[in-house]
């Protein structure tokens, strides 16, 4: 018969190996690295990690960080009697991460910076990895495909910004790492319903909580799961088991938080009110590039956190719309099963966890600074929900096999690329910016967004100046936490600059307001993305090039051909908007000097937006470059400086890091001259205060309040003594927050913040805050003390009076009485000195006794008693003065005006409740 008839009939050909053992071997390594392969790549991350952590320096919240753990570990040691932290608001900071740290370090006997440095590092990029493992377990149990869950595991630890930080971010990268193991916990806890699962995402979810206070996001969540379980079980041992399980999470997370949180052991509820208030609204006012402006962290834009996020973000995590989209239809067609499916519940929760927190910090006006780093948690649910697309794509039924191939290649290209660009910028991967922002214009990031706000650039300059000097003695100028992280022989050779030596080189951060001076960058010129990071400057003509050393004497020419503003141990002249201090015979050796300016502008608009309330200020400050016998130093001053300026000079030998002044002196851009300033002001009689009393005078004239202090052949004890400064605003809701109680803003400061001793005299000009102030309270311990009350400011009182226009007073007395906007205002159209010389009393019966004080609850009223200059004052002939309210509610207020014994004057009553 033919071949062809026969062969149906025949069994089928069994293809013989050549080489049978072989191939079972190769089919089982195939098996085992497709069933091992995160744990392989995992520990090729580690390997790497265990190299490169040396390549990372400090950042300042690592100090921070460690102190807050260890002073957690003396109150729990019974050494102090209570939390007790150098930052008062680092008390509700979390040590369930930084205590281990701490507790590693004191076994291993780690003493030395630079190995207790290298330790946190190696130990939190290895959570972070642990974290990534967490990562592939839980994508490979939502869509079941390993090459899947790789993918989620190699977009969790190849994000450019989140591996540099998952080396030197303490804080929020372990909140990253735990955040992924409590949501793989929380799926596996619903997935098995039994109670070891719960139980140990109890543990999770209260650990979490620990380290940052938004973890409690999980708690509502789980339990708002596990009611839908319970509704839809019935009555019955199954309703039963589940709030048993429920309760017995809630309990064990309560627990852990309590017992990890040594903050919390006196007084719980202070802790979550206090964390929780800490987190919506952060006190601490950061100013920031973004999108070309300078803006205060607690006036960033509700998009601040997304725009940041986008470009930040390698363009793979565009796959995570597509996983939101899924997650979103994945009940469309049974919308019921959303709420009994475990996995389809997960989905919506992975995409609540990445919308909600961002979209909260926008309605909630958060202050919000350092790009999204708050917010790096959202990445986990982000990198799943990005699976959860890559999944879709490729297992639709409509994706023929060449699509599933070309998208592959794809998400290989788009890993490989973000690979190349991590090493490209190491180890600065944390300034990392995706193709959605100009990143080839010299200068434009910089002046366009926050790049090294956390500063560690000049690690960089440091190892550079080890290797390309490896047998010299070199004396650096340098941010002292980077220097303390070197290896213990480079800091043999490179010395910190101070305690009596120069120095040889100074690393800078390049200005804010401009481009960098890269003529004067001579050694180190490593840029990221064309943005010059920091600038390692010679101080000495022989180790500078040719270029700088033209550059500087071109200067010192140009300096010298005009005469001097200030003549000091340095002579300053002033050439357009260039500060130049010049020393003709500049004696050799010496220690570190270094020079600022202080611009106080009559505007505060031009400054950054967070120097307005802490002193309406801002500094630029530099070395000294020595040219053979000349010393010189150049400050370029922004376009706002046009106001007054102090000038000084400080030595680092004498005191570090801020320096003993050797001089500061004070400079009017505005103002012919301070003599003819003061004498203005002392047409007004200043108030009493002794023969040691300065006079203090407020100055309106330069566009803004400004408290002048001036005192005539002023000691040098006199001129360093401080001074405080309290302001009393006239509505307390204008102070910030944590000051409201205390009723007054406290700004004590050193005479030479704000002044200078010039011929002997002490002056100084302190801008004030820009709301209504009630009084002034200002003086030096022990010496003098004097109060003023500037709403006698006849604009603040015409501004009162003619909202006062359409309104009628509550009631008429010698003065009309009028209650607008929590406030007592108390008006006289025709009035003389003596119908404000006498008291005012104000009582103030409130609907609850409770609202009052402990001590005045007795007398069931508040006594707001004051003198009319502290709240008001006169104008064209009529009195006027405006007495905030307390914010509860209030039944009655009583006031009048009454003399010592002789009695009332007159009396009032206002019935303000119904």
């Amino acid at each position: 018969m033919p071949y062809a008839i026969i062969r149906p009939m025949l069994p089928p050909p069994r293809r013989i190996s050549l080489f049978p053992q072989l191939s079972v071997r190769s089919r089982a390594a195939r098996n085992f690295l497709t069933a091992h392969c995160h744990l392989i790549l995992c520990a090729l991350f580690l390997l790497a990690g265990l190299v490169l952590a040396g390549d990372y320096g400090i950042i300042a919240d690592e100090t921070h960080q460690r102190r807050t753990a260890q002073d957690n570990l003396n109150y729990i040691l019974g050494q102090t009697d209570r939390v007790t932290t150098p930052v008062y608001l680092d008390r509700v900071y979390g040590i369930a991460f930084e205590l281990p740290l701490l507790l590693t370090e004191r076994l291993l006997g780690l003493e030395d910076y630079h190995y207790v440095h290298r330790l946190r590092l190696t130990l939190t990029h290895l959570f972070f990895i642990i974290g990534g493992f967490f990562c592939y377990r839980l994508a490979y149990q939502l869509f079941g495909s390993r090459w899947i869950a790789l993918f989620a595991l190699l977009i969790f630890l190849l994000h450019p910004r989140l591996y540099a930080h998952s080396y030197i971010n303490s804080k929020d990268l372990p909140f990253l790492a735990l955040f992924v193991i409590a949501l793989y916990l929380l799926e596996r806890a619903f997935r098995r319903d039994t109670l070891g699962a719960f139980l140990l995402l109890g543990i999770a979810v209260g650990l979490l909580t620990n380290l940052r206070i938004m973890g409690l996001m999980l708690f509502p969540a789980v339990l708002a799961m596990r009611g839908l379980d319970g509704f839809y079980a019935g009555p019955g041992p199954e309703r039963k088991r589940i709030l048993l399980t429920a309760g017995l999470f809630a309990l064990t997370a309560g627990l852990t938080l309590y017992a990890v949180t040594p903050y919390a052991w006196a007084n719980p509820l202070d802790y979550l009110a206090a964390s929780l208030d800490l987190t919506l609204q952060h006190p601490a006012i950061n100013s920031q590039m973004f999108q070309g402006a300078r803006l205060a962290s607690d006036q960033a834009p509700p998009h601040y956190t997304v725009v940041w996020f986008a470009i930040t973000t390698p363009p793979l995590l565009l796959l995570a719309l597509i996983g939101a989209a899924t997650a979103m239809t994945g009940g469309g067609r049974r919308p019921g099963a959303i709420f009994r499916n475990n996995r389809l519940r997960f989905h919506g929760l992975l995409l609540a966890c990445f919308l909600l927190p961002p979209l909260a910090a926008a309605l909630l006006d958060a202050n919000q600074y350092d790009n999204w780093r708050h917010f790096y948690f959202l990445y986990a649910p982000g990198g799943l929900l990005a699976a959860g697309g890559l999944h879709w794509l490729t297992t639709a039924p409509a994706a023929p096999r060449p699509w599933r191939a070309g998208l592959a290649g794809l998400v290989g290209l788009g890993l490989g690329l973000t690979v190349l660009q991590m090493a490209q910028i190491h180890p600065l991967q944390h300034i990392y910016f995706n193709f959605l922002v100009d990143r080839k214009t010299p200068e434009y990031l910089r002046t366009q967004y926050q790049m090294e706000y956390y500063r560690m650039a000049q690690w960089g300059g440091l190892r550079y100046l080890r290797e390309r000097y490896p047998g010299e003695t070199l004396t650096v100028r340098a941010d002292l936490r980077q220097y303390n992280t070197l290896p213990p022989a480079d800091r043999q050779r490179l010395r910190i600059a101070g305690a009596g030596r120069g120095a040889d080189y100074d690393l800078l951060y390049p200005p804010e307001p401009g481009p960098p001076d890269l003529a004067f960058n001579g050694e180190y010129r490593r840029r990221i993305y064309n943005n010059t990071l920091v600038v390692v400057r010679p101080l000495d003509a022989a180790r500078m090039t040719p270029a700088a050393v033209a550059a500087y004497r071109e200067l010192h020419r140009q300096a010298v051909a005009g005469e001097p503003i200030i003549r000091a141990d340095y002579k300053v002249y002033l050439e357009g908007q260039r500060l130049t201090f010049v020393q003709e015979n500049c004696p050799p050796g010496g220690g570190d000097v270094w020079f600022g300016v202080r611009i106080f502008p009559h505007y505060p608009e031009v400054l950054p937006p967070h120097k307005w309330n802490s002193g309406s200020y801002v500094t630029f400050q530099t070395n000294r470059v020595r040219l053979g016998a000349v010393c010189l130093a150049v400050i370029q001053l922004p376009d706002y400086a046009q106001g007054d300026l102090i000038l000084m000079q400080r030595d680092l030998a004498h005191y570090i890091p801020v320096g003993a002044p050797v001089w500061a002196e004070l400079y009017s851009l505005s103002h012919p001259g301070l003599e003819e300033l003061i004498a203005a002001h002392r047409r007004q009689p200043p108030p009493p205060a002794g023969p040691e009393a300065f006079e203090v005078f407020i100055d309106r004239e330069a566009g803004r309040n400004r408290l002048l202090y001036a005192k005539a052949d002023c000691t040098q004890a006199e001129y360093e003594t401080r001074v405080t400064l309290h302001i009393t605003p006239a509505n307390p809701a204008d102070l910030p927050a944590y000051r409201r109680a205390s009723g007054f803003e406290n700004r004590d400061f050193p005479l030479d913040w704000f002044g200078g001793r010039p011929g002997g005299d002490c002056v100084a000009i302190v801008p004030l805050p820009d709301y209504p102030i009630a009084a002034i309270r200002t003086g030096q311990a022990n010496r003098w003390e004097v109060s003023l009350y500037p709403l006698t400011a006849p604009d603040y009182l015409r501004a009162t009076y003619a909202a006062l226009s359409n309104s009628q007073p509550a009631t008429h007395a010698i003065f009309d009485l009028y209650l607008q906007d929590n406030r007592l205002i108390y008006f006289r159209e025709t009035c003389v000195a003596a119908d404000t010389a006498a008291n005012f009393f104000l009582h103030i019966i409130p609907e609850d006794i409770a609202d009052l004080p402990q001590e005045r609850q007795a007398a069931g009223f508040a006594n707001l008693d004051f003198a009319f200059n502290r709240w008001g004052g006169s104008f064209d002939g009529k009195c006027l003065a405006t007495v905030p309210l307390p914010d509860y509610p209030i039944k009655e207020i009583r006031t009048g005006q009454h003399i010592p014994g002789q009695g009332q004057l007159w009396a009032a009553e206002l019935m303000v409740g119904r």
